[in-house]
């Protein structure tokens, strides 16, 4: 190249930098002195309207609280502005505004790992992309969720946790439902680049329960951090490292937690399944049916996956007021005795002590005429443990018709004092345990009594370090807690001041006493509340902003049954009884009834209740028919009909309204909708379905005083096995197992 070339290209470059110059200043200039910058109003008035971005809603209807208004801070997601409060993760704030960020590790229920790397989003100024759940979100942060670097991170992620994971969902069970298969085809690459060699894990037995394929596990640890935090069981844990890291127990054992099957819904992949539901069905062959929980007074949320005439699996939903998203084991498996032993015809006993099936027109002409041979004051009814509320009031109403008052509900006791409902319902809510700083439980053993309001015991002392004292026999607890003592004895030494624990309830700015049900069989039960209520008063446990008195139920019938007026006249009614009718009672002690007592039972499982009958009359299960139910803190809700009824079974208060007819003394309503007006006149509470109805008078203030003083005898066990305590459970195969493998000794 000349020189003249290269003089002409200097001497151009020169005169475009010239031109270009004055250009650069005027727009500084023009910056700088423009006069409305210095006036903010004018700026205010004059400034370009935002952009009109399209109103998100967020995801699964997440919804913010503000503890602090002040405390709420501005973040952009993808150019959308959305104010969270302070502390809220990067991955909290995209659901806040409609962006769904994948994730394996993270759930919102269990701490924090960090470990899987799914969750990877571009925030601006960062130098790489940053795990989302693990960063917390800080004001005015920019965060980028759908750019080229956060697609290719997640693939490459995707891509590392393919590499040694078999490819088994066609002989999966979690195929259809799996987190990996949908993140795989939603943010994976579409062919992978590993040729060697796959990793395999042993297998571990977890129990009767839990299926496990260890080779599909991805380290997630979510199994390990619900069982530690929320099961308090420390029977998972991570071994080894690099490429040899997997989940296991420690020494060869089982899980024992009452909650283990909830991480076979937490697992995200099928390394954790149901052993009982291996191999039955596909998901989308399944129909949900939205329903609750009968097995004790809790009244879990639950969905009745069916197909056909049966029932398939039970899982959890979501109500944050009761069991938040975990069930018990014994609800979520004990589905199975469901099918079997089950009553399906109508039946009388013959001569020869055999039963014979007849129809059911003979059936009730039988009972119909007995009960017209024997006197009022000779007839009784007990309900039982999985009665609806709808059944009760028939069977209340149609006693009464025939001019007896002795009815009333397993587990309630002979005299049970049903005037108020802060006698015998949880005042304080069982999401409102959160908010107690002591607790003193007498007499129960949530753990066994009723799973989910000892998982939000648990989920208080964790949170909050709340002290737990306990009165009643040696038992067996997740959690820090004082054994003061086993009998009556301990609760005078509170009520008068003499005992250590004492100070901790008196300190205490909400205290909780939880009393167990199993108090109601005892004689001494009134002097035993008495005394309660007396530390009750004397701790400031009851006020108009708290009420701190509250009775764990056993049973889901009881109080509705409570609510109802199901209460016996004479404690021993049952000892003069010429008519019993058990409707479902198979847990009533007849030992004393006598020999010509004329027995009709009413159940749909062939339990205890049956060996003593005269006459047996099939019933639908809680899956098969609409029923109401209250559960221990007086919310009412409702079952819904899964799955047919099974043979020549119906509803029970249908066979009460026929066999009233039958007597000639028919009641005034032959429809639910009738029956429920009946309700309403008794125990309106009961319709309002899914509310729970706080109790307008404090038993502790209104009861009679009672100068008897409790018994020495210390307090008992109320439940002797957790995975049989009724007729279902006991005719379930599976509980069957789990009591044989898991039951203490």
């Amino acid at each position: 190249m000349g020189l003249g070339q290269l003089a002409s290209r200097a001497l151009l470059r020169s005169t475009r930098l010239a031109a270009s110059k004055p250009h650069r200043l005027l727009d500084r200039r023009a910056v700088v002195s423009t006069p409305e910058l210095h006036n903010s109003e004018a700026a205010a008035v004059e400034a370009p309207p935002e952009p009109d971005l399209p109103k998100r809603t967020p995801v699964a209807g997440a919804r913010v609280h503000f503890p602090n208004p002040d405390d709420a801070i501005e973040v952009f997601v993808d150019g959308y502005p959305v104010k969270i409060p302070k502390g809220m993760t990067v991955l909290q704030a995209c659901e806040v505004a409609g962006v769904d960020i994948p994730r394996f590790c993270y759930h919102d229920r269990l701490s924090i790992a960090g470990n899987c790397r799914m969750c990877l989003v571009e925030v601006e100024k960062s130098p790489k992309p940053v795990a989302s759940c693990a960063m917390p979100a800080l004001p005015g942060m920019k965060i980028k969720t759908d750019t080229p670097l956060a697609k290719k991170a997640r693939e490459g992620v995707m891509e590392f946790l393919l590499m040694n994971h078999p490819l088994d969902c066609p002989i999966c069970d979690q195929g259809g439902e799996c987190d990996l298969q949908d993140q795989s085809m939603a943010f994976g690459s579409d062919r992978g680049r590993f040729t060697e060699m796959k990793r395999s894990v042993v297998d571990k037995n977890l129990g009767p329960l839990v299926k496990t394929v260890m080779t599909r596990c991805i380290q997630c640890t979510r199994c390990v951090r619900f069982s530690t935090e929320i099961a308090g069981v420390q029977d998972l844990g991570m071994l080894g490292r690099g490429s040899g890291e997997e989940i296991g127990t420690y020494v060869e054992k089982l899980m024992t937690s009452e909650l283990s099957g909830n991480v076979i819904d937490i697992c995200p992949v099928g390394a954790l399944t149901s052993k009982p539901f291996a191999f039955k069905a596909r998901n989308w062959e399944l129909k949900g049916t939205e329903s609750i929980d009968v097995t004790d007074a809790v009244g879990s949320n639950i969905r009745i996956d069916s197909r056909g005439p049966e029932v398939m699996r039970i899982l959890p939903r979501l109500n944050e007021d009761i069991n938040e998203e975990w069930i018990s084991d014994k609800t979520r498996f004990f589905y199975d005795g469901l099918k079997r032993q089950r009553l399906n015809d109508p039946m009388i006993r013959g001569a020869d002590g055999r039963f014979k099936a007849v129809s059911w027109r003979d059936a009730l002409a039988v009972v119909a005429e007995v009960i017209h041979q024997v006197r009022p004051q000779e007839i009784v009814g007990v309900s039982g443990k999985l009665s609806d509320a709808e059944s009760m009031m028939a069977l209340k109403d149609f006693l009464n018709k025939m001019g007896s008052n002795n009815i009333w509900c397993e587990g309630n006791g002979p005299s049970p004092n049903a005037d108020l409902r802060s006698g015998y319902i949880m005042n304080t809510s069982i999401s409102g345990l959160e908010k107690a700083d002591v607790f003193l439980l007498v007499g129960t053993q949530p753990r066994v009594e009723a799973a989910m309001v000892n998982a939000r015991i648990r989920k208080t002392v964790r949170a909050t370090n709340a002290k737990v004292g306990y009165v009643g026999p040696s038992a067996n607890f997740n959690y820090d807690h004082e054994h003061l003592g086993i009998g009556p004895e301990t609760l005078t030494e509170l009520a008068e001041g003499r005992h250590p624990f004492y100070s901790a309830l008196s300190n205490a700015k909400n205290p909780a006493i939880i009393i167990g049900a199993g108090i109601f069989g005892r004689k001494d039960k009134d002097a035993i509340f008495s005394v309660i209520e007396t530390i009750a008063k004397k701790i400031n446990a009851v006020r108009p902003d708290w009420n701190g008195l509250n009775v764990l139920l056993l049973n889901a019938a009881q109080a509705a049954a409570l609510d109802l007026g199901l209460v016996p006249e004479s404690e021993k009614s049952i000892e003069s009884a010429k008519f019993i009718y058990l409707m479902g009672a198979d847990d009533q002690n007849v030992d004393k009834l006598p020999d010509d007592a004329f027995v009709v039972y009413q159940g749909h499982h062939g339990d205890r209740g049956v060996y003593r009958a005269n006459v047996i009359l099939p019933a639908s299960a809680f899956t098969e028919k609409e029923g109401t139910y209250a559960n221990t803190e007086g919310c009412a809700q409702t079952t819904v009909p899964a799955v047919p009824t099974v043979g020549d079974a119906r509803d029970d208060w249908k066979i009460i309204r026929a066999l009233s007819e039958v007597a000639g003394v028919p009641l005034p309503y032959d429809t639910l909708s009738g029956i429920r007006s009946r309700i309403s006149t008794v125990a309106p509470n009961l319709l309002h379905v899914d509310e729970r109805e706080a109790a307008a008078f404090s038993s502790a203030f209104l009861r009679p005083e009672v100068k008897d003083k409790p018994d020495k005898a210390p307090f008992e066990t109320a439940v002797d096995n957790f995975y049989m305590t009724d007729s279902i459970t006991r005719a379930s195969k599976i509980m069957a197992q789990c009591s044989a493998l898991l039951s203490k000794k």
